[in-house]
């Protein structure tokens, strides 16, 4: 392996991917922010899911929500949790009803009507994510799924799909952080921001 040709294929296609993402998800995501921002103003809160990779994505976004983002607005907490950090409560489910179980469960006892789910999946296929989606859609809350390739089974059972234009796990992965990013910081400048 040729290490200087690795480090410049990588970087080019994680740009490359990212240029177009642009266009491929901007509608979606547009979509995601005002969910999500309806959902605060409502009093609702937000839960992430996700495995591997999705799930520090999901405790790192929730973590922007919760704390703050932006280090020029001050404001209060978003309501945020990652479903993923409890290892107690993740093993024990996993034990006794089912890895598949993980996050369903969790939006059973936590989600409400007028929260916001946000499933996070490279392939979209992720059976406990899936399962967590229709757990929400039994709550009465909205889905925003982040997906890469062709979105999966969670594309079609999402309220909003952002669909990254990839099949590289990891440019995906880092296509989702960004676009979290980006999502967290418009919630705050449209709910906290000076106008």
């Amino acid at each position: 392996m040729n290490i200087s040709e690795f480090y410049d294929h990588s970087l080019r296609e994680s740009v490359e991917v990212k240029e177009r993402t642009i266009d491929a998800c901007r509608d979606d995501v547009f979509s995601a922010i005002e969910l999500i921002t309806a959902a605060y103003r409502g009093g609702g809160k937000v839960l992430f899911c996700g495995n591997g990779g999705s799930a520090a994505d999901s405790q790192h976004l929730a973590t922007e929500l919760m704390i703050r983002l932006n280090h020029d607005i001050n404001r209060p907490a978003l309501g945020a949790i990652s479903l993923c950090t409890d290892p107690s409560n993740v093993t024990a489910c996993g034990n006794d009803l089912g890895f598949e179980q993980i996050f369903a469960r969790n939006v059973e006892g936590l989600g409400s009507r007028g929260d916001i789910l946000v499933g996070i999946s490279t392939s979209g296929r992720s059976r406990n994510v899936v399962l967590a989606v229709e757990a929400a859609r039994r709550k009465g809350m909205r889905v925003i799924c982040l997906l890469g390739g062709t979105g999966g089974d969670l594309k079609a059972i999402s309220d909003v799909a952002i669909v990254v234009p990839s099949s590289n796990a990891q440019r995906i992965q880092e296509a989702h952080i960004t676009l979290g990013h980006i999502i967290c910081e418009s919630v705050e400048q449209l709910l906290h921001g000076e106008s």
